[in-house]
């Protein structure tokens, strides 16, 4: 086995990245990038022996993106995110939290199937939380990435512009209770948890 996941909470608010390596090909993908991830990523590219080829965005909120112009500047990877998030990822607004904008190389969409580490990779887009959500599902791994949709008992916050949860709650039924069952889901915040467990436990969207 030459694929490894390693999870890289980081950032203000612990928010999660998750690297994937291929130790075989020496290639590897990062799903978001919380403040200072980089330097949890470095030392694992270096000793694992791997470039990082992609960088794939769940969303465009701050705590997502922050560390996004580091990790781009230290290995050229390619950026892909959702357009509904355009303005968040490439003018974010000034405040406290220092934010550099985003230079997206690929614009993806519902249904898009993508190629990475060998594995064919489906979006869904999952609204609700953000305009932009996306789910990264690989199918052959039986994993998805999701971003702040939903986590283990919950889901994501829905008081944010052009948001909301009814918006939400179709998302979770028709984008991710509709992935196969033993699904293992990598949410933004908090630890794992399967599609199976999310149709009976979650108290926000039952299955």
């Amino acid at each position: 086995m030459s694929l490894y996941l390693h999870v890289l909470p980081a950032g203000p608010i612990e928010t999660n990245a998750y690297l994937l390596t291929d130790t075989a090909r020496g290639e590897a993908v990062l799903i978001d990038a919380p403040g200072e991830v980089w330097r949890d990523v470095k030392p694992i590219l270096e000793r694992e022996a791997c470039v990082l080829k992609e960088l794939w965005l769940t969303h465009g909120h701050w705590d997502h993106m922050q560390g996004v112009a580091e990790v781009v500047a230290a290995t050229g990877a390619q950026v892909s995110a959702h357009a509904d998030d355009k303005i968040l990822l490439e003018t974010p607004l000034p405040g406290t939290i220092r934010l550099a904008p985003v230079k997206v190389a690929r614009w993806v969409k519902q249904g898009d199937r993508v190629t990475a580490l060998g594995l064919e990779w489906e979006i869904r887009h999952v609204p609700g939380h953000c305009p932009g959500s996306v789910l990264f599902w690989c199918a052959a791994q039986g994993l998805a990435f999701s971003g702040d949709a939903i986590f283990r008992r919950s889901v994501g916050r829905t008081d944010f512009p052009n948001c909301g949860f009814p918006q939400l709650e179709k998302s979770i039924r028709t984008q991710i209770y509709t992935l196969p069952a033993e699904t293992i889901l990598y949410p933004g915040h908090g630890g794992p948890t399967t599609v199976a467990e999310e149709r009976a436990e979650n108290p926000h969207v039952r299955g």
